[in-house]
């Protein structure tokens, strides 16, 4: 009987959770891209064209895969800006605001001391685009901490009073007249520009953002703070009558990730734009935040889905020639993508 028993039992095996994890990003992927391509048949599109002109257009040759490095940048630095908060339960919707924030004083930095030497300017620059996203956050962080207004809204409407600011100094007190009433700043000295790497687009950012990655990912599962951070996450009526500070941490990581977005900020427009300007960013903060999404607030699978997210932004400016859809159609497939990934990982945490 004990034989037979043996014969008929099965073994208690189960994937590992790297290997569910995969498996629900992938579904979630193959989910969303079906689903797109049925609302492009319904405007009688080919769909196999418009995914194979996507990757084309962003990976066939050495200006697409830059162009993704160039993308990357903003969205892996404004993703970790979402992902920090995250690890205590805060919703920080304000990654473009501090972006455009900490554009703000890197630019001040650039007008002022532009004319020092590159060695001094730059970090500078770094330090203060830092400082104005830390500060844009940090005011959220407060609010929430002593006063129990909701993040989610005060980071969210605070986006549009700092594009409002950038828009009144570059039309005001910082326009430059020789630019014939377009409303920038004067343009950057070249000791005030991020240096350009492998003589395309993509520069020094890609470091800092690889940097941030790295520092996020340690600062979160190596250190005391981080663990706090999740207990705090976890349950911070616990975590106060433990004797945390669960006011002051709140505040921090609002700060530091409001600092990494406005180090986005100070990115963009020392080596991509040279100058302070209207709309710098296209929405960097929003498609940063649903990267944040997609990795589950983890740092190093931010660049994953970051990368994701960029060759199919890079790809919507190609199909809107080859296929004839507007580039914003790849907004439609990023939201599906989203919706798709967290669909399957409700899905698997109801199996469990």
């Amino acid at each position: 009987m004990l034989r037979a028993e043996r014969l008929t039992a099965r073994p208690n095996w189960s994937a590992p959770a790297w290997a569910e994890e995969l498996g629900r990003f992938v579904g979630g992927l193959l989910l969303a891209g079906a689903a797109f391509a049925v609302v492009l048949l319904l405007f009688g599109k080919d769909p196999v064209k418009a995914y194979a002109e996507i990757f084309q257009g962003a990976l066939g040759d050495s200006y697409g895969w830059t162009e993704v490095l160039v993308k990357m940048i903003p969205f892996v630095l404004t993703a970790l800006a979402a992902a920090l908060p995250a690890q205590l339960g805060l919703i920080n919707v304000g990654a473009e605001g501090q972006l455009y924030f900490g554009a703000i004083t890197a630019t001040w930095v650039a007008l002022t001391f532009g004319d020092g030497p590159t060695v001094i300017v730059l970090p500078l620059m770094v330090a203060a685009g830092f400082v104005g996203g830390a500060f844009w956050a940090g005011l959220c962080g407060a609010l929430r901490a002593y006063a129990g207004l909701n993040e989610t809204i005060s980071t969210l409407l605070l986006n549009y009073v700092a594009i409002r600011v950038v828009d009144h100094l570059v039309h005001g007190p910082w326009k430059d007249p020789s630019n014939f009433n377009w409303p920038y700043t004067a343009e950057f000295t070249q000791a005030a520009r991020l240096p350009v790497l492998f003589g395309s687009r993509v520069h020094l950012g890609l470091a800092l953002a690889a940097l941030a990655v790295v520092l996020l990912y340690l600062l979160l599962t190596r250190t005391r703070w981080g663990y706090e951070m999740r207990v705090v996450g976890g349950n911070p009526e616990a975590a106060r009558r433990g004797g945390l500070p669960v006011g002051l941490y709140l505040v921090a990581a609002m700060a530091i990730a409001g600092g990494l977005a406005g180090i986005a900020g100070m990115a963009e427009t020392s080596a991509i734009q040279g100058r302070l300007r209207a709309g710098i960013s296209n929405g960097y903060g929003y498609v940063g935040f649903l990267a944040s999404w997609l990795a589950g607030a983890h740092p190093l699978r931010i660049v994953v889905t970051g990368a994701l997210l960029a060759i199919i932004s890079v790809g919507g400016d190609v199909i809107q020639i080859a296929v004839n859809l507007p580039s914003s159609s790849v907004n439609v497939l990023m939201a599906l993508i989203l919706f798709g990934v967290l669909g399957t990982r409700r899905r698997l945490e109801a199996a469990r």
